[in-house]
């Protein structure tokens, strides 16, 4: 039954919000959702209708005006936010659209702040159909979730398990009026000819279809919470938690199976797509199997993924390059690349201060050969055999500064100083971190 009640109670799970926001498009599901919210006492001067301006239509500035008009005749905030939908390489049109739109509402809310949208049981339909041709696992078959993370907050979809016939019969004894996207009647776009043309041929053989693969997809969210949580504990195991990185000999360790449920948790830990299949696949018979001592590389256009010794390495793809130069007297910090930055700080163990402050200090790069004598350890080593020792993997190593006072190599990255310049008595060392952020 569609009535105030229905978001009073989805919004009832969770912590009170103190803002809740709608995604308003002037169709008609976000006007009934609207108005559901415009309707209900509770939820009085607390909500923002927002609409997202992607600039790909010319109606679209008309569409925000009626939208804005819509909102004030029923009492509720309005924003409008500009967003660049234009693809990047390889985004398609709605997925430009979509990461531009999610991107913007997600950057209005605060803690707890509650955003809202309007996507109904036929939408959960077209998701799920959409990854199943798609060659998708349990998570896009699960489609998409009643209530979610988003932002600082939350994502609520409070109609989910209503029908779209349902919502257009509450417009139409409500007398809303909305906006039609001529677009939508473009069966162009995969989910547009799903929408025209596919699902209500099957719904005249299967009426409740919609009803019935929403019910499906609630199996396959529950079978992928439990398998999450088994991945989960079979990650721990294997996950390197000082750099991220994977222990290939635990890994190796699990079934075939489990190897594939670590990988997928590991990436998404990172924050990365899902890989496919023929990733996976290749994954576990390019690298996992290859040669101890090899060093095998898989790419793909948002990753790649390298093994160095026992561990499996998952890299984005950078434009790092080393920066050099003459570190300034009393600057605390040398940038040596975009994202990273040497820091000098006050220590018990280091650089003695009164050698740092008179001497002439460069940052360099590696250049080949060079050697470096360790603190408590006898003769000089090079630092191939060092890196090699340490575990430093091959593309690492040439983004690492070396430090040098008056023309001498005094330290290598925050990882060793040399024994010449070592000191524990003197008060006021100097010893070196590097830091991911540059403030």
């Amino acid at each position: 039954m569609l009535s105030p009640a229905l978001v009073e109670s989805a919004l009832a799970r969770g912590r009170t919000p103190p803002n809740i926001f709608i995604g308003y498009s002037g169709g008609v599901d976000s006007h009934v959702l609207l108005h559901l919210c415009a309707s209900s006492a509770m939820l009085k001067g607390k909500t923002t209708a927002v609409y997202v301006h992607h600039g790909l239509q010319a109606e679209a500035g008309q569409w925000a005006v009626h939208c804005e008009e819509i909102a004030h005749s029923l009492d509720v905030n309005f924003q409008c936010l500009r967003v660049n939908a234009h693809p990047q390489t390889g985004e398609s049109p709605e997925e430009a659209a979509r990461n531009a739109r999610y991107a913007a509402l997600a950057s209005l809310l605060g803690q707890d702040d509650v955003l809202l949208v309007a996507q109904h049981r036929e939408d959960q339909l077209e998701t799920v159909l959409l990854q199943l041709f798609r060659g998708s696992g349990l998570r896009g078959l699960s489609g998409m979730p009643e209530r979610m993370a988003f932002g600082a907050g939350w994502l609520l979809r409070p109609l989910l398990p209503i029908s779209k016939q349902a919502i257009d019969a509450y417009a139409q004894s409500h007398s809303l009026s909305w906006v039609e996207d001529p677009s939508n009647q473009h069966s162009d776009y995969d989910r547009n000819f799903l929408r025209n043309d596919i699902v209500p041929l099957l719904k005249q053989r299967w009426p409740a279809l919609d009803k019935t693969v929403a019910r499906a997809a609630a199996h396959c969210a529950e079978a992928e919470a439990v398998l999450g949580k088994l991945a989960g504990q079979l990650a721990n195991t294997a996950i390197n938690t000082d750099d991220s990185t994977l222990s290939i000999s635990r890994l190796l360790g699990f079934s075939e199976v489990e190897q594939k449920l670590v990988i997928r948790h590991w990436l998404q830990h990172l924050g990365l797509k899902m890989p496919s299949q023929t990733v996976i696949g290749r994954l576990q018979t390019e690298v996992l199997a290859a040669r101890a001592d090899a060093a095998p590389l898989l790419s793909t256009p948002s990753y790649s993924l390298r093994r160095y010794q026992d561990k499996l390495y998952c890299l984005r793809p950078s434009s790092a390059t080393l920066l050099t130069g003459i570190w300034p007297k009393g600057q605390q910090a040398f940038a040596i690349n975009g994202h990273q930055r040497l820091v000098c700080l006050p220590s018990s163990r280091g650089i003695a201060k009164t050698v740092w402050q008179q001497a002439l200090v460069e940052i360099r790069a590696r250049q080949g050969g060079e050697k470096i004598r360790l603190p408590n350890r006898q003769g000089r080593h090079s630092l191939k055999n060092l890196y090699q020792e340490a575990g430093v993997p091959p593309w690492e190593r040439d983004l690492m500064p070396l430090v040098y006072l008056d023309g001498q190599l005094a330290a290598v990255g925050a990882i060793w100083i040399s024994a010449e310049f070592y000191c524990e008595e003197e008060v006021g060392c100097m010893a070196f971190w590097k830091t991911d952020n540059i403030l």
